[in-house]
């Protein structure tokens, strides 16, 4: 057994398998149709595999890098069993996962700085953004972490009052102002009290409008340069919320918000109950960024660390 598997507990991975179930079973249903009474893997079963990765929410993109690849092989190898393009399958994903997703987390952890860690969290509403920040703060806080939150969403009294819940609920302190205050002044106030209080980690909520975009963009880039007047380097990591349920809509969040700020992670959500979990695959693909954390269920533990290793053990087992 390997020094990682050790790590990743029994336990987190039933949580995996059974969040991505609907996912995998989905998947390899259509996968073994498109393959039925077929011995090799030739242009008609490339053609129906390319439909099973697309209808599965890889994306488009992915799904033809991932087409191109198998065909190299087979032209390499001039004869491909069917029975063996599961394990191809696996080997390529995995591969594509693992330029951008590199090495295998294992567990909840920030780089080593001076100073309190600053994660901007974006995202549109209801996409599980200030939930997310809740469980995060609450794995944090096991590893001893002092975390601080702050209320950045203040166009929706709704959010404020969640991430107050959150904060009371894991106990750890939180920064906010009244409803429709200015989200820079907030960011500012929660680095001003992170820092005199030694905080080890900000995670900083932001409006999940996806208005217009020039107006997003100066939103973001207003709040990350008041924040640089407390720590000169903040925000260390903008990362993005996405809702893994919602498939193609979460390709075009990214999209928005990609072009508005520059996102530096991803926390793909609600991927139990779903069959569109290939999205984490196509959404890290195209955009190169790779995705930190994943929502396998509604308990406080069930977002984990995402292990690339580990998701596609899952995905294809």
């Amino acid at each position: 057994m390997s020094f990682f598997k050790k790590i990743f507990s029994k336990e987190k991975k039933e949580t995996l398998d059974k969040g991505l179930e609907k996912t995998k079973t989905t998947f390899l249903d259509k996968l073994g149709k498109a393959v039925a009474g077929k011995s090799k893997v030739d242009a008609d079963v490339l053609d129906d595999l390319e439909d099973v990765l697309i209808s599965s929410d890889v994306g488009v993109a992915t799904t033809i890098k991932v087409i191109d690849r198998i065909e190299e092989r087979v032209a390499k190898d001039k004869y491909l069993g069917t029975t063996e393009l599961n394990g191809i399958l696996r080997d390529e994903i995995a591969g594509l996962l693992s330029e951008v997703n590199n090495g295998d987390a294992t567990d909840f952890t920030i780089p080593q700085q001076d100073g309190p860690y600053v994660v901007m969290v974006v995202g549109v509403n209801g996409v599980g953004k200030t939930t997310t920040i809740g469980k995060l703060a609450h794995q944090f806080k096991q590893k001893g972490l002092k975390v601080v939150l702050g209320a950045g969403d203040t166009f929706r009294a709704a959010a404020v009052d969640q991430l107050q819940i959150w904060a009371d609920r894991v106990g750890v302190e939180i920064v906010k102002q009244d409803m429709g205050s200015d989200p820079a002044s907030v960011a500012f106030d929660t680095l001003q009290s992170a820092v005199a209080q030694n905080a080890d980690v900000v995670l900083l909520d932001t409006a999940g409008r996806l208005h217009n975009k020039v107006n997003l963009m100066n939103e973001l880039t207003k709040v990350k340069r008041v924040m640089q007047k407390i720590i000169p380097n903040a925000p260390h990591d903008v990362m993005l919320v996405l809702d893994g349920s919602t498939g193609q809509n979460a390709f075009e969040q990214a999209k928005q918000f990609t072009a508005a700020t520059e996102v530096s992670s991803l926390a793909v959500t609600k991927l139990d109950g779903t069959a569109k979990g290939g999205v984490v695959i196509g959404i890290s693909d195209q955009f190169q960024i790779p995705v930190r954390y994943i929502g396998v269920g509604e308990g406080v533990d069930d977002l984990q660390v995402f292990n690339k290793s580990e998701f596609v053990d899952s995905f294809f087992n």
